[in-house]
């Protein structure tokens, strides 16, 4: 006590270099003020009918300076862009009369009539762009007049043909054999040892929820169930981040759940499981094709106000308390991290709470991170064991790192409990709910 008290003990050693591996999805809400500050001058520009002062400036609010995931240059009321999302490169020019953008989604060497009606019907739900053949490519197209070209018109256009172009194109060469993948060069490619590490714990996952649900009673258990495997889709995609077909096929297992249909849960739960068995049994060299490294501009899903993810976090830990008492602590765990994972999955969340959810993450994967070379381990199962300093060093950090913009995120570690990991996540998420994320 007095070595804390007085600084008498070992002075801590440098903190470890740990990996850059990027976790789940990307979120464009947290734009520093000078971004956003861009978003109004162009809008203004646009008004006074400056239309490449408008485009200047557009270009730059989209442009994340950490990625470099936009090009953008101007020569007079001429020039060209290009910006990232995910395994897709958008590229468009622009002069005094309009803007062109366009995708090259999939090269189709002989027409195809499925392939098109296919697209066809796709058509009709897009709102700015649309699918076009450019003798054998295939690919999507948006255009605006520059008078009309206004800054929300350009941002809804170009994230509409971003964000549909990048979950179309591996889902049309994986329907249609005709079709072949092209324009992917500029996709990084993630190390072997670290794409057998999340292969490992993809099998490792979907085999305990699996192995757990079968031990238990469909009916009985229906609610428990569905918290696990919900909770399961939203580990994959923030801890394995996968890509293409495979995202598309978590995405298709949460929607057997939230489908608005009459079926029972427990038919709904059987569904699910199935799904996740045919993913278990994927070859491992199927799973690698979807698991590189990508750069993005637009988020996929939109910000909430935080009493949407505080509600999300209270109902799962009121509807946990059940199986904590009456002594199924697993399934327990699995409840109080859906709260939160739901929402990272749903949302695009604020910055801070992303980076709480990452730390609540470490502490329960802590075996992940470490083969993955994280060298800070926050908790050790084995031992039932909390690094209670590391962690408490992390929350202040990340509260420091924040309080110019969240001024009143106020994260009590004092109220942290460490006797058990259910009572650890139950505390953490606790606190998580109780946040005051109003900014400056």
């Amino acid at each position: 006590m007095l070595d804390k008290l007085f600084g008498w003990g070992k002075k801590k050693e440098p903190a470890a270099t740990e990996p850059e591996i990027p976790f789940g999805r990307y979120s464009d809400n947290n734009k520093p003020l000078a971004k956003v500050n861009r978003w109004t001058d162009a809008d203004n520009f646009f008004k006074e009918k400056k239309y490449a002062e408008s485009l200047d400036a557009f270009f730059d609010y989209l442009r994340d300076d950490n990625l470099q995931n936009v090009v953008y240059e101007r020569n007079g009321a001429e020039g060209r862009f290009e910006f990232y999302q995910g395994s897709k490169m958008v590229r468009g020019s622009f002069d005094r009369e309009e803007l062109k953008a366009e995708v090259t989604l999939a090269r189709m060497p002989h027409p195809s009539v499925p392939v098109m009606r296919r697209l066809l019907e796709m058509n009709f739900n897009l709102f700015y762009s649309r699918f076009a053949l450019d003798n054998e490519r295939l690919c999507m197209r948006f255009d605006s007049d520059a008078e009309t070209a206004s800054p929300s018109k350009l941002y809804y256009g170009l994230k509409e043909l971003a964000t549909k172009a990048d979950k179309q194109d591996d889902l049309l060469v994986q329907d249609f054999a005709m079709l072949e993948s092209v324009d992917s060069d500029h996709l990084s490619v993630i190390p072997d040892k670290e794409k057998e590490i999340k292969y490992e714990f993809l099998q490792k996952w979907i085999g305990q929820t699996v192995d757990t649900i079968a031990g238990l009673d469909a009916d009985k258990f229906s609610g428990g169930i569905a918290y696990m495997l919900l909770t399961l889709i939203y580990r994959i995609d923030y801890l394995i981040t996968p890509e293409g077909k495979l995202l598309s096929d978590l995405e298709k297992i949460s929607g057997i759940y939230f489908k608005k249909d009459e079926r029972p849960v427990i038919e709904k739960n059987r569904d699910m499981v199935e799904s996740f068995k045919t993913m278990r049994a994927l070859p491992k060299e199927e799973v690698f094709k979807y698991l590189m490294r990508s750069k993005y501009t637009f988020s996929i899903v939109a910000p909430q106000a935080y009493k949407t993810v505080a509600d999300s976090i209270h109902g799962a830990n009121q509807n946990m308390t059940w199986y904590r008492d009456n002594n199924y602590p697993y399934i327990g765990s699995q409840i109080t991290e859906y709260g939160i994972g739901y929402c990272q999955y749903s949302y695009s969340l604020p910055k801070a709470i992303t980076e709480l959810y990452h730390l609540y993450m470490m502490v329960n994967y802590a075996d992940f991170f470490a083969a993955l070379g994280f060298q800070t381990m926050y908790y050790d199962l084995s031992k039932n064991q909390f690094d209670q300093d590391a962690i408490a060093d992390r929350i202040k950090q990340i509260q420091v790192k924040w309080k110019d913009k969240y001024p009143n995120m106020d994260f009590k570690i004092q109220n942290l409990r460490y006797d058990s990991l259910i009572n650890f996540n139950l505390t953490y998420t606790n606190e998580m709910e109780f946040l005051n994320m109003e900014p400056k």
